[in-house]
Protein backbone atom coordinates (compact mmCIF):
# COMPACT_ATOMS: atom_id res chain seq x y z
CA UNK A 1 0.00 0.00 0.00
CA UNK A 2 1.35 3.42 -0.93
CA UNK A 3 1.91 5.81 1.97
CA UNK A 4 0.74 9.44 1.73
CA UNK A 5 3.45 11.84 0.65
CA UNK A 6 5.44 13.18 3.58
CA UNK A 7 4.58 10.31 5.98
CA UNK A 8 8.14 8.99 6.25
CA UNK A 9 9.71 12.44 6.60
CA UNK A 10 7.22 13.35 9.30
CA UNK A 11 7.89 10.18 11.26
CA UNK A 12 11.67 10.65 11.00
CA UNK A 13 11.37 14.21 12.31
CA UNK A 14 9.19 13.14 15.22
CA UNK A 15 11.59 10.35 16.14
CA UNK A 16 14.41 12.91 16.29
CA UNK A 17 12.52 15.39 18.45
CA UNK A 18 9.96 13.45 20.50
CA UNK A 19 10.68 11.47 23.70
CA UNK A 20 11.39 7.87 22.75
CA UNK A 21 9.16 6.51 25.51
CA UNK A 22 6.16 8.42 24.15
CA UNK A 23 6.65 7.08 20.65
CA UNK A 24 7.03 3.56 22.03
CA UNK A 25 3.80 3.84 24.00
CA UNK A 26 1.98 4.98 20.88
CA UNK A 27 3.19 1.89 19.01
CA UNK A 28 4.53 3.77 16.00
CA UNK A 29 6.25 1.44 13.58
CA UNK A 30 5.90 -0.88 10.63
CA UNK A 31 4.08 -4.22 10.65
CA UNK A 32 6.99 -6.67 10.83
CA UNK A 33 4.92 -9.73 9.88
CA UNK A 34 3.89 -8.26 6.53
CA UNK A 35 7.47 -7.22 5.72
CA UNK A 36 8.75 -10.70 6.50
CA UNK A 37 6.04 -12.37 4.42
CA UNK A 38 6.77 -10.19 1.40
CA UNK A 39 10.49 -10.92 1.60
CA UNK A 40 9.96 -14.66 1.92
CA UNK A 41 11.65 -14.76 5.33
CA UNK A 42 10.14 -16.71 8.22
CA UNK A 43 8.09 -14.57 10.59
CA UNK A 44 9.07 -14.91 14.23
CA UNK A 45 6.09 -15.16 16.58
CA UNK A 46 5.80 -12.13 18.87
CA UNK A 47 3.52 -11.44 21.81
CA UNK A 48 0.57 -9.19 21.03
CA UNK A 49 1.92 -6.56 23.45
CA UNK A 50 5.11 -6.35 21.37
CA UNK A 51 3.48 -6.47 17.92
CA UNK A 52 3.90 -3.15 16.10
CA UNK A 53 1.02 -1.63 14.20
CA UNK A 54 0.64 0.96 11.46
CA UNK A 55 -1.22 3.97 12.82
CA UNK A 56 -1.82 7.35 11.28
CA UNK A 57 -2.00 10.53 13.38
CA UNK A 58 -2.04 14.18 12.46
CA UNK A 59 0.73 16.26 14.11
CA UNK A 60 -1.84 17.72 16.50
CA UNK A 61 -3.33 14.33 17.40
CA UNK A 62 0.12 12.94 18.09
CA UNK A 63 1.02 15.94 20.26
CA UNK A 64 -2.23 15.55 22.20
CA UNK A 65 -1.57 11.86 22.82
CA UNK A 66 2.00 12.52 23.91
CA UNK A 67 0.94 15.36 26.25
CA UNK A 68 -2.17 13.80 27.79
CA UNK A 69 -0.60 12.30 30.92
CA UNK A 70 1.72 15.26 31.50
CA UNK A 71 -1.20 17.70 31.33
CA UNK A 72 -3.11 15.76 33.99
CA UNK A 73 -0.03 15.80 36.23
CA UNK A 74 0.27 19.58 35.76
CA UNK A 75 -3.38 20.09 36.70
CA UNK A 76 -2.88 18.01 39.85
CA UNK A 77 0.23 19.99 40.81
CA UNK A 78 -1.60 23.28 40.38
CA UNK A 79 -4.40 22.13 42.69
CA UNK A 80 -2.04 20.76 45.32
CA UNK A 81 0.84 23.25 45.45
CA UNK A 82 -0.29 26.29 43.43
CA UNK A 83 1.02 27.92 40.28
CA UNK A 84 4.33 29.44 41.52
CA UNK A 85 5.71 26.15 42.82
CA UNK A 86 4.32 24.24 39.84
CA UNK A 87 6.07 26.63 37.45
CA UNK A 88 9.34 26.31 39.39
CA UNK A 89 9.24 22.51 39.18
CA UNK A 90 8.24 22.54 35.52
CA UNK A 91 11.18 24.81 34.74
CA UNK A 92 13.58 22.46 36.47
CA UNK A 93 12.18 19.55 34.49
CA UNK A 94 12.25 21.34 31.13
CA UNK A 95 15.79 22.62 31.71
CA UNK A 96 16.96 19.04 32.22
CA UNK A 97 14.96 17.90 29.19
CA UNK A 98 16.66 20.60 27.11
CA UNK A 99 20.08 19.41 28.25
CA UNK A 100 19.17 15.83 27.32
CA UNK A 101 17.87 16.91 23.90
CA UNK A 102 21.03 18.93 23.26
CA UNK A 103 23.27 16.04 24.24
CA UNK A 104 21.30 13.62 22.06
CA UNK A 105 21.42 16.11 19.19
CA UNK A 106 25.21 16.30 19.56
CA UNK A 107 25.59 12.51 19.64
CA UNK A 108 23.64 12.16 16.38
CA UNK A 109 25.40 15.00 14.57
CA UNK A 110 28.58 14.57 12.50
CA UNK A 111 30.37 17.27 14.50
CA UNK A 112 29.77 20.08 17.01
CA UNK A 113 29.73 22.91 14.45
CA UNK A 114 27.07 25.61 14.31
CA UNK A 115 26.04 24.33 10.87
CA UNK A 116 25.37 20.86 12.28
CA UNK A 117 23.43 22.40 15.16
CA UNK A 118 21.10 24.56 13.07
CA UNK A 119 20.50 21.93 10.38
CA UNK A 120 17.87 20.28 12.58
CA UNK A 121 16.06 23.59 13.11
CA UNK A 122 16.00 24.25 9.37
CA UNK A 123 14.21 20.93 8.97
CA UNK A 124 11.80 21.72 11.79
CA UNK A 125 10.99 25.08 10.20
CA UNK A 126 9.50 23.30 7.19
CA UNK A 127 8.07 20.38 9.17
CA UNK A 128 4.50 19.59 10.25
CA UNK A 129 4.73 20.86 13.84
CA UNK A 130 5.63 24.49 13.09
CA UNK A 131 4.88 27.33 10.73
CA UNK A 132 8.14 29.25 10.65
CA UNK A 133 10.32 31.58 8.62
CA UNK A 134 14.11 31.69 8.67
CA UNK A 135 15.01 35.37 9.16
CA UNK A 136 18.80 35.08 9.34
CA UNK A 137 21.13 32.21 8.55
CA UNK A 138 24.87 32.90 8.88
CA UNK A 139 27.91 31.29 10.51
CA UNK A 140 27.19 33.32 13.65
CA UNK A 141 23.38 33.67 13.86
CA UNK A 142 20.41 31.51 12.98
CA UNK A 143 17.12 33.34 13.56
CA UNK A 144 13.75 31.65 13.22
CA UNK A 145 10.35 33.30 13.64
CA UNK A 146 7.62 30.80 14.49
CA UNK A 147 4.06 31.95 13.81
CA UNK A 148 2.33 28.64 14.61
CA UNK A 149 3.35 25.81 16.95
CA UNK A 150 1.39 22.62 17.52
CA UNK A 151 2.47 22.48 21.18
CA UNK A 152 1.16 26.00 21.81
CA UNK A 153 -2.18 25.02 20.26
CA UNK A 154 -2.45 21.84 22.36
CA UNK A 155 -1.61 23.58 25.65
CA UNK A 156 -3.78 26.60 24.89
CA UNK A 157 -6.78 24.39 24.11
CA UNK A 158 -6.10 22.52 27.36
CA UNK A 159 -6.13 25.84 29.26
CA UNK A 160 -2.44 25.51 30.14
CA UNK A 161 -0.70 28.10 27.97
CA UNK A 162 0.89 31.25 29.41
CA UNK A 163 3.63 30.82 32.02
CA UNK A 164 2.61 27.21 32.74
CA UNK A 165 2.99 26.23 29.09
CA UNK A 166 6.22 28.20 28.75
CA UNK A 167 7.73 26.44 31.78
CA UNK A 168 6.56 23.07 30.44
CA UNK A 169 7.75 23.29 26.84
CA UNK A 170 9.49 26.51 25.79
CA UNK A 171 11.93 26.78 28.69
CA UNK A 172 13.93 23.78 27.45
CA UNK A 173 15.03 25.80 24.41
CA UNK A 174 17.58 27.70 26.52
CA UNK A 175 19.52 24.69 27.82
CA UNK A 176 19.50 22.80 24.50
CA UNK A 177 22.15 24.90 22.59
CA UNK A 178 24.90 24.88 25.26
CA UNK A 179 24.36 21.15 25.81
CA UNK A 180 25.17 20.68 22.12
CA UNK A 181 28.12 23.10 22.22
CA UNK A 182 29.00 25.43 25.13
CA UNK A 183 29.62 28.26 22.63
CA UNK A 184 25.99 28.29 21.47
CA UNK A 185 23.12 30.13 23.14
CA UNK A 186 19.54 31.20 22.50
CA UNK A 187 18.16 34.72 22.73
CA UNK A 188 14.40 35.21 22.61
CA UNK A 189 12.04 38.00 23.64
CA UNK A 190 8.68 36.62 22.49
CA UNK A 191 6.79 33.31 22.48
CA UNK A 192 3.39 32.27 21.18
CA UNK A 193 2.88 30.39 24.45
CA UNK A 194 3.02 33.66 26.39
CA UNK A 195 0.57 35.37 24.03
CA UNK A 196 2.94 37.13 21.64
CA UNK A 197 2.58 37.17 17.86
CA UNK A 198 5.51 34.80 17.29
CA UNK A 199 8.45 33.00 18.85
CA UNK A 200 11.61 34.86 17.79
CA UNK A 201 14.30 32.21 18.28
CA UNK A 202 17.79 33.64 17.76
CA UNK A 203 20.56 31.05 18.06
CA UNK A 204 24.02 32.57 18.38
CA UNK A 205 27.48 31.07 17.92
CA UNK A 206 29.52 33.11 20.41
CA UNK A 207 32.78 31.60 19.09
CA UNK A 208 32.26 33.06 15.61
CA UNK A 209 33.97 36.40 14.82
Amino acid sequence: MNKPAGTIARRELLVRTAPACALTCLGLGRTEGLAAALSGLPCQEVHKFDRKEERSYSPKELAELMARTALEVIRTLRREIGDPETIRLLKLNSEEMGRQRGAMHAERSPDSSFESFVSLFRQMASGPQLTAEVVQDTEKVFELNVSECVWEVVLREAGLAGEIGHATVCNMDYTWPPAFNPAFRLERTKTLMQGHDCCNHRYINTAAP
